[in-house]
């Protein structure tokens, strides 16, 4: 059996989570399912449940690796939960975990996600005009290195299409 292919969805939490953002990350969530990829996502609020329950909801599995290390932290759209005791430092292993990485908005935690793809060379897309901490690096790198562009789409169908045909072999 082959592997299935992993895509990690970022953003908001729950304190900066709009109704738009919602709604981006269920149907991204959602479009993950239907492409028989797993969703890994931080397995808390905001984004990361809207993401998880449109997973769910189109009959994906979803893996949510939280920072704590009670697993009844998690969000309840998560199938199997990573406990890791591990704070932010968590960021990385979700990074890691990914073959590739959905952004829909963001505040400092998610630059923090995206700064650990980025080193690892993770390909990346990010849902533009969503006031993120990552959109000034839409559609370029996040420095010198150019490890991975950043690559920018409008819409939840977009985003799915994208990160697969970077991610394919």
């Amino acid at each position: 059996m082959a592997k299935k292919r992993q895509i990690l969805v970022i953003g908001h939490n729950t304190k900066g989570c709009l109704p738009k953002h919602e709604k981006i990350a269920y149907e991204i969530g959602a479009e993950i399912a239907k492409s028989d990829s797993v969703l890994i996502c931080g397995g808390l609020g905001g984004v990361m449940t809207a993401a998880a329950h449109g997973a769910k909801d189109a009959g994906g599995l979803t893996i949510g690796i939280i920072p704590q290390n009670d697993p009844a932290e998690a969000n309840e759209y998560c199938d199997i939960v990573i406990p890791t005791g591990m704070g932010l430092a968590r960021d990385f292993l979700n990074a890691l975990s990914a073959d590739g990485v959905i952004i829909v908005g963001g505040g400092s935690g998610t630059l923090s996600e995206t700064c650990a793809a980025y080193m690892h060379k993770k390909p990346m897309v990010a849902i533009r005009n969503l006031d993120s901490s990552v959109d000034p690096f839409i559609g370029g790198y996040l420095d010198h290195r150019e490890n991975i562009k950043i690559v920018g789409v409008d819409t939840p169908q977009e985003a799915i299409k994208k990160i697969l045909e970077l991610i394919s072999p």
